[in-house]
């Protein structure tokens, strides 16, 4: 009998200690956070993609110029 009331005693304080956190999620300035983490991880992955764009290109110009001035010699 002492051992069940442990643990429905248990489970009372885990959801008591967990409410807040349940809470948090409801609140406006948790949700204007979260939208604001997912707008600059947005931004981020938006100019990380800009940069190897622009590094693929540069290695392209980079290698295709040799051959180019390879081919005028010829």
């Amino acid at each position: 009998m002492s051992h069940s009331k442990g643990i429905i005693g248990a489970l009372i304080l885990s959801s008591l200690l967990l409410s807040p956190l349940a809470m948090a999620e409801e609140s406006q300035s948790f949700a204007a956070l979260n939208e604001a983490r997912h707008a600059a991880f947005e931004q981020h992955e938006t100019e990380l993609a800009m940069q190897t764009k622009e590094h693929l290109n540069t290695q392209q110009a980079s290698s295709a110029q040799p051959q180019s001035q390879s081919a005028n010699h010829s």
